[in-house]
């Protein structure tokens, strides 16, 4: 496993891939600091965050969807299963060298916060706890588009897939708060109850529901569970992708 990450981590910089990933990462960090730092002329960063989770969103495919998909378009799939590395150690290879590159970029998080002080107080609860949402949620995302990139040989498809498929993700939580706003506004019992249903339904398998405790500076471990599990399961999805194909 130690060799696909040094391999993996330092194609990424030996390309234009990992630079591409942070100029925009960056760029739209920076933006957003302006936005609602800079402008309104305040150290509270709780909006920053807030739409950084729209940047990953936007940035995470990128790092994800040439690690499988890539590798299956060139035909080069072959001599990596073959190779004598366990396919364990060749997803979790490629999958940490992307969670280090993210991990790289989110950095930068504590140097912004670290300026935002000079101007006025920061709350340095709030900022680590949300810079550790973002990686456990960004290790959640990078671990179901590194799933789909095993699915297809076309780098483009791949993104296209898990950019979709976070968006759903992002506004899985706007759905159940919608669907809870229904039901308080409908005055037929059985409806307004079965949407309250769905609506407590999706808040307690929404990524984003986990994140606000964390936004507020409280450690929420159901939150940590899900990530945590979320990438696990999807890396052993991964696995079990890359086993069917070397049987093949």
């Amino acid at each position: 496993m130690g060799a696909i990450y040094r391999r993996e981590l330092g194609s990424f910089f030996n390309s234009a891939l990992g630079w591409v990933f942070l100029t925009v990462f960056y760029l739209g960090a920076g933006v957003l600091l302006c936005l609602f730092t800079l402008v309104r002329r305040t150290a509270d960063m709780a909006g920053f965050f807030s739409w950084m989770r729209l940047i990953m969103v936007l940035v995470l495919p990128l790092l994800t969807m040439p690690l499988l998909s890539e590798e299956r378009g060139k035909k080069t799939d072959q001599g990596l299963l073959t190779a004598p590395v366990s396919l364990t150690g060749i997803v979790m290879g490629k999958y940490l060298a992307a969670l280090t590159l993210y991990a790289i970029g989110i950095a930068i998080f504590f140097l912004y916060a670290l300026i935002l002080s000079f101007f006025g107080a920061v709350t340095w609860s709030i900022v680590i706890s949300n810079v550790i949402a973002l990686f456990l949620l960004g290790a959640a995302f990078m671990a179901i588009t590194l799933f789909f990139s095993s699915l297809t040989e076309n780098q483009f498809v791949a993104y296209i897939i898990g950019l979709g498929i976070l968006l759903f993700l992002y506004m899985f939580d706007w759905c159940s708060s919608a669907l809870q706003v229904w039901s308080e506004s409908l005055t037929i019992d059985v409806l307004s109850n079965i949407f309250s249903g769905l609506s407590k339904a999706m808040s307690s398998v929404s990524f984003y529901t986990r994140i606000y405790d964390f936004a507020y500076g409280l450690f929420d471990v159901s939150g940590v569970l899900l990530y945590v599990s979320t990438a696990v399961l999807f890396n052993f999805f991964t696995v079990r992708v890359l086993e069917a194909r070397r049987w093949k």
